[in-house]
């Protein structure tokens, strides 16, 4: 069996580029919490995403561009912090 390298993923497979959260500190410290409380964060976090999302394809069709860019964001680092949970 070969060994594959990081050099030889290809970058999409990458955990740290599907979601650059994974290379902070904390993102390290989060997983220690109890599993009652990552759960608990995961719920709040995909309902934050949710939502975002949401008022993202609102403001997108009202014209209002640059708010739709921004919840669109919120609702993407919203997601990586959830997946840093589970």
């Amino acid at each position: 069996m070969a060994i594959i390298t990081p050099s030889e993923v290809p970058r999409s497979l990458r955990p740290s580029v599907r979601n650059p959260l994974i290379e902070l500190p904390a993102a390290r410290e989060i997983q220690s919490l109890p599993e009652d409380t990552r759960k608990h964060l995961r719920a709040l976090l995909l309902d934050i995403r949710a939502s975002a999302q949401m008022k993202a394809q609102h403001s997108w069709r009202f014209s209002k561009a640059p708010m739709a860019f921004y919840w669109k964001v919120v609702a993407v680092y919203a997601g990586h912090i959830a997946r840093l949970l589970r």
